[in-house]
């Protein structure tokens, strides 16, 4: 093969690849639209890890925010969801200032806190508690009902046993135990 063409065969695999992502997405809005399914997103990109030793809940000033890029990641996603005609019937967020500003930032509806959304991370939290109150919430979600929890990578993690990235959705048929995850969704 010459050298010439492997740009432009890799280009062309990146492309079908892309078509094939947007057709899942697509494939997963489309059941979404009917409702009775919860969205497990992990807050827009903060770069770091935890927050700072001083990390004070009500101050925003004391622990790790969004940075530009993720400010535009949380609008983007709020865009997608939109765009996609989905109606968001509750946001229930962390109440740490990374995930409250994404939920603020989608611009989906008004965004209530829901402190069993709050990071578990080194011990501010009790993951056994959030965890089976995050599950409760996911199984009382009705069969026509959309609802968004933004939190953090471990909440989700505790929960579906699922890894996302910042500003990546988790998506759950909504039911006992947890939910049902039917895929993921990359913003």
């Amino acid at each position: 093969m010459s050298p010439r063409l492997l740009p432009w065969l890799l280009t062309i695999v990146v492309l079908v690849a892309a078509g094939q992502v947007a057709r899942a997405d697509d494939a997963i809005w489309n059941k979404v639209r009917e409702g009775g399914y919860a969205l497990l997103l992990r807050h827009a990109n903060a770069p770091g890890t935890g927050d700072p030793p001083a990390f004070a809940l009500g101050d925003c000033a004391t622990q790790r925010n969004l940075d530009d890029r993720g400010r535009e990641q949380a609008r983007r996603i709020g865009a997608t969801i939109r765009q996609s005609g989905i109606t968001v019937t509750r946001i229930l967020s962390s109440r740490w200032c990374r995930a409250s500003e994404t939920a603020d930032l989608l611009d989906v509806g008004r965004v209530e806190p829901a402190p069993f959304l709050d990071s578990f991370f080194a011990g501010r939290g009790s993951e056994e508690s959030q965890t089976a109150a995050f599950r409760q919430a996911v199984a009382s979600v009705g069969p026509d009902e959309v609802v968004l929890f933004v939190t953090h990578q471990v909440n989700i993690t505790a929960l579906t046993g699922e890894v996302p990235r910042s500003g990546e959705m988790v998506v759950l048929k909504a039911g006992l135990a947890g939910g049902e995850p039917i895929g993921r969704i990359a913003f």
